[in-house]
């Protein structure tokens, strides 16, 4: 790995094709490593056909013509987002597997769009359009869907970057038997908590696997609604 490299928090080209790189803090003596700029099924993985994908690197804003969607502009001075320019596309996720870990994150999601985040690949953090909602289910920004709702509504005006901190404990496994569940330690959107010790007794649906393992990918879905993710970094924790 380079100087370069080991320097870079997170590694956005605007290029031709859909690329992304991530960095990933292996220890807290900041060993790192990095995903290497690459095409779609390089260092991300399509879960879908990839002919079907509307992942790109660029730049993105709400449109002020079509609420519901994303303007893509290219990418400057080599920092850029992780676009997913229409709906109904597909899932994409990192080659490289985590266990305990803590993701940070920042996402936009223009007016009534859904994306999610799946850490490990099968519990999925729900990303939806829930600005000024006075009740909120797991179904909402910030819920884990099917298993939590958020305690409060932290949902930012759509077409705003908004920033999550998610604290993971991965399940364990002995033998291949499951002997302790999966968590979330704590899950922070836009400074506030919204999970706390949450277990998670199964995963989510519409994972990468369908089911749970001792440790894997990060996943953003996009077969629902136009997303952006950006300034993406992953620190793996010791066993805990």
């Amino acid at each position: 790995m380079s100087d370069l490299h080991s320097k870079l928090m997170v590694v956005l080209a605007a290029l031709a094709f859909p690329v992304v790189g991530l960095l990933c803090s292996a220890t807290a003596a900041e060993k790192r490593t990095v995903v290497p700029l690459a095409k779609c099924l390089d260092g991300w993985t399509c879960k879908q056909p990839q002919n079907r994908s509307h992942w790109t690197i660029g730049i993105a804003k709400m449109d002020p013509n079509n609420l519901r969607g994303l303007i893509v502009s290219p990418a400057g001075g080599g920092n850029g987002e992780l676009i997913n320019a229409q709906g109904h596309g597909v899932d994409i996720y990192t080659k490289e597997k985590f266990a305990d870990c803590t993701i940070e994150l920042e996402v936009m999601v223009p007016k009534e769009s859904n994306s999610g985040i799946y850490v490990m690949g099968e519990y999925e953090i729900q990303i939806l359009d829930s600005y000024g909602r006075q009740r909120v289910g797991s179904g909402d920004m910030g819920g884990v869907y099917g298993a939590a709702a958020p305690r409060l509504n932290a949902a930012g005006k759509p077409g705003e970057w908004q920033k999550f901190v998610i604290d993971f404990k991965a399940p364990r496994f002995e033998n291949d038997k499951k002997v302790a569940n999966a968590r979330f330690v704590k899950v922070e959107l836009n400074g506030q908590v919204i999970h706390e010790n949450l277990e998670m007794k199964k995963q989510s649906g519409g994972g990468v696997t369908g089911r749970e393992v001792p440790a894997g990918p990060l996943m953003f879905q996009g077969n629902h609604g136009p997303v952006a993710y950006r300034n993406i970094k992953i620190t793996p924790l010791p066993a805990r």
